[in-house]
Formats: structure tokens, C-alpha cells, sequence
């Protein structure tokens, strides 16, 4: 299961960011943030785990962290606005468009 979140983490474009929810919604395991989480966490491979956040915006590292720090940087690099360590999820949310839902994502 953890081959489909870190697959459709994949798709998510530079300069937008996705929920651990959302991101197991489009994976097909909806109500499984949390498992999404920890596919992240456990990972070998390099993923762009700094696109995915709490879904209130907010980064899911401690404040001050080197996690914390490192996503804030790579979010800024990709255009992404970081405000006291939250986005703003209405303007750089990823919205899927259809074709994407309807034939990248196989799940």
C-alpha cells in the first residue's frame, strides 16, 4: 500500500502542496492520513515529502527543527508562501485536474 502513496506523491507539481489525507484520498486509502504519514516516514526512497502538510496548512515538524527548517526552504524554492509555518492551502492547494483523476491516478 505504502507503492500507491509514495506513487501519487509522484504527481503532485512543484509549487503546490497536498494534505496527508488528500494525498491518501488519491491513493485510494481514504481516512488514512496517518498511514500516509508513516509511509513517508519509513521511506528510503527520495520522495518530495516537503509538498505534503497538516490539513490546516501547517507543517507537521516542531517549529525550529531541521525538518521544520528544510521543508520551509524547499517550499520557498518551488514559490510556495510559508507564513509562521503554515500555507495557505486555498491558493496553493493541488487540485487534481480531470484527466489526471480520471486516468493518471489508478487508484
Amino acid at each position: 500500500m505504502s507503492e500507491k502513496i509514495l506513487t501519487t506523491l509522484a504527481l503532485v507539481p512543484p509549487g503546490v502542496v497536498v494534505s496527508y489525507g488528500q494525498l491518501a484520498d488519491l491513493a485510494g486509502l481514504p481516512g488514512r492520513a496517518r498511514y500516509a504519514g508513516h509511509c513517508l516516514k519509513k521511506t528510503s526512497e527520495v520522495v518530495n515529502w516537503h509538498r505534503v502538510l497538516r490539513s490546516n496548512g501547517q507543517i507537521a515538524f516542531p517549529e525550529n527543527t531541521l525538518n521544520y527548517n528544510l521543508q520551509c526552504e524547499k517550499l520557498k524554492s518551488e514559490g510556495v508562501e510559508v507564513k509562521n509555518g503554515r500555507v495557505n492551502m486555498k491558493r496553493f492547494g493541488w487540485i487534481p485536474d480531470t484527466y489526471t483523476l480520471l486516468s493518471v491516478l489508478k487508484y
